[in-house]
């Protein structure tokens, strides 16, 4: 307990603002270089001078690249989310429409209501489609 007494709040306080402040840090460094190789609109020569710009000038970089791309790296990641959403939803819709009890209650109904089955079978088709 003798290293807890002499490392007072104030000091434990410091050093979490400042631990926190470094991860913000890398955080930004980490979003600014991904945006930097995911855009289309700029050329390899243009993506590794702004990596190097980082690099070797990492405040004044940043700051230059969130004020010069700050608009574009919004649209860029709006509409990433947007694709990456679409897939989604068409994965679950390709899933969702394969033979499931659902579909099959649903083509079972069909069925009892053209004709072609009678409503005891439709109930049985319906419990062993909730069976399984």
């Amino acid at each position: 307990m003798v290293i807890a007494a002499d490392y007072p709040f104030l000091d434990i306080l410091w050093t979490m603002i400042i631990f926190f402040t470094w991860v913000v840090w890398l955080w930004m460094m980490f979003t600014i270089l991904s945006d930097i190789f995911r855009r289309r609109d700029i050329g390899g020569w243009a993506k590794a001078a702004w990596t190097v710009f980082l690099i070797l000038l990492p405040f004044l970089g940043a700051l230059v690249y969130l004020i010069a791309n700050h608009g574009g790296m919004t649209d860029r990641r709006v509409e990433d989310m947007r694709q990456a959403q679409a897939q989604f939803d068409e994965r679950v819709r390709s899933v969702a429409a394969r033979d499931g009890a659902a579909m099959e209650i649903e083509k079972g109904k069909q069925l009892l209501d053209s004709g072609a089955i009678t409503p005891q079978e439709y109930e049985a088709l319906k419990a062993k489609a909730i069976a399984a």
